[in-house]
């Protein structure tokens, strides 16, 4: 994560007694990644977080393979993902390979009668529609449009939305979410030159404390399988806790783009990257400033990454007919760029209006049999004019 964070009430010294008014002591909790040798919080209960009454059966939930040819440019619609009750349910696969799973979801109720824990990845929720609070055992996180969530691998969480409609872009990851090496001075501070600051990101708060014995459901999800976790003590019975280790929220609308006098590189986009893909963010901004500049991105041909790109608002200069939600994946080596017409454009504009998350993998991605319903035909083709 991006500092150290306290919620609550810690003893003096980690490892020590602390005692409930009842004179039993609090139960701690070490939440720790990468084998105890990197981020870690320590949390501090109620009752025992080990008190499990049954399991149900798995509920399988591995992404659904498409019998597709991978070499293919694609598009998809994405508000064409069905609305559903239920938020796990709901979820649907579109891309996924060993290291991302990339699904939308657009749940209509809020999560009251069950908890979820990520146990196989870190989820990166971007909220394209809705509005309503992130819960979980760390504390409360409000979201609205523009909103990615960070949810670190291994936290307790509920989703409960405001709004009847909502819309989210989804990637899991087996591997932390980071900020880019190139924003990170030696004691991991975001540098003067990075597109955000620390200012800019919202972690847990209002500490929710329930001290209620019952029947709570988790379903924690693992090898693809959804676990349903049914515990005597109500996952959220945290008094206090501190650490590096937790979930937080940072807004598209926050991100600070990097201009310049020619056309920049995507990775002046980037927020975040993990060990299988680069996020990034394309925001409005001012476009190239040399007076023979041509706006639009060149034709390239990424030869080491698959790119998908999620438009979430505003006129995107380099395409043609793209609407909002829509997905396009250009898979490595096959080269791709602006639509007829887009170039020429471009010229002589002053700025974009353009707001869209990228997923750039670093294994070939797979098309789920969901994405085949929704895709846009002969998409490859556009090129033509």
């Amino acid at each position: 994560m991006y500092g150290y964070q306290k919620r609550g009430q810690v003893p003096p010294k980690r490892h020590t007694t602390f005692y409930r008014p009842d004179g039993k002591l609090y139960s701690e909790q070490l939440i720790s990644s990468e084998g105890f040798s990197s981020d870690y919080t320590l949390t501090y209960h109620i009752h025992r977080p080990t008190r499990v009454l049954k399991i149900d059966k798995p509920i399988n939930v591995a992404p659904q393979y498409a019998d597709a040819v991978g070499m293919v440019s694609r598009s998809f619609k994405g508000y064409e993902v069905p609305e559903h009750d239920d938020y796990i349910a709901g979820r649907m696969p579109v891309l996924a390979n060993k290291d991302i799973v990339i699904s939308l979801c657009a749940p209509r109720k809020s999560m009251t009668d069950y908890f979820y824990k990520n146990s196989e990845g870190w989820e990166m929720i971007f909220i394209h529609e809705g509005k309503g609070t992130l819960k979980t055992m760390l504390g409360n996180i409000p979201f609205e449009y523009g909103d990615h969530l960070i949810i670190p691998k291994g936290i307790t969480y509920q989703m409960h939305f405001n709004t009847p409609k909502n819309r989210l872009f989804i990637v899991e990851s087996t591997t932390p979410y980071k900020f880019p090496k190139k924003y990170v001075n030696q004691n991991g501070q975001l540098m003067e030159h990075a597109p955000f600051y620390e200012r800019d990101f919202r972690t847990p708060e209002n500490l929710e404390t329930h001290e209620e014995l019952g029947d709570y459901k988790i379903f924690i999800k693992r090898d693809h399988k959804l676990h349903p976790y049914h515990y005597e003590a109500h996952p959220f019975d945290i008094v206090g806790w501190d650490g590096y280790y937790y979930p937080y929220a940072f807004s598209i609308h926050n991100f600070a783009p990097i201009t310049g006098k020619l056309h920049l590189p995507p990775p002046i986009h980037q927020t975040w990257e993990c060990g299988g893909a680069v996020l990034c963010a394309f925001v409005p901004r001012l476009y190239d400033y040399d007076e023979k500049a041509i706006p639009a991105p060149y034709n390239h041909a990424n030869v080491d990454s698959d790119e998908v790109l999620y438009y979430v608002d505003g006129d995107f200069m380099s395409r043609n007919n793209i609407e909002i939600g829509q997905i396009t994946l250009h898979p490595l080596g096959i080269t791709h760029g602006p639509h007829p017409g887009a170039a020429e454009r471009s010229i002589g504009k002053k700025e974009t209006k353009e707001l869209a998350v990228m997923v750039d993998t670093f294994r070939p991605l797979k098309m789920t049999k969901f994405a085949a319903q929704i895709e846009v035909e002969d998409y490859y083709k556009s090129w033509l004019g």
